[in-house]
């Protein structure tokens, strides 16, 4: 998974009057800084699971703060 392809997930999850501006190196923005709480990131895993067939567990969705360490956990599952 790349940073173009989390953006996309991002963006899809964001809902229509919550879309952000996901423009640029978002890669260690914090979630939080970007407008995304705890429950758009537990969408985010969900969209990650349907699309790349990869179960985020629980307890690093609690503790990831941003893109890159999300993209880092799918990859290491990926490899």
């Amino acid at each position: 998974m790349n940073i173009e392809e989390l953006r996309k997930i991002l963006v899809e999850c964001a809902g229509e009057g919550d879309l952000m501006e996901l423009s640029g190196d978002i890669g260690n923005v914090e979630f939080e800084h970007l407008g995304y709480d705890s429950l758009a990131v537990i969408e985010t895993a969900s969209r990650i699971q349907r699309e790349f067939g990869i179960v985020i567990a629980e307890e690093y969705l609690l503790d990831v703060r941003t893109p890159q360490e999300l993209i880092d956990i799918v990859n290491s599952q990926l490899g």
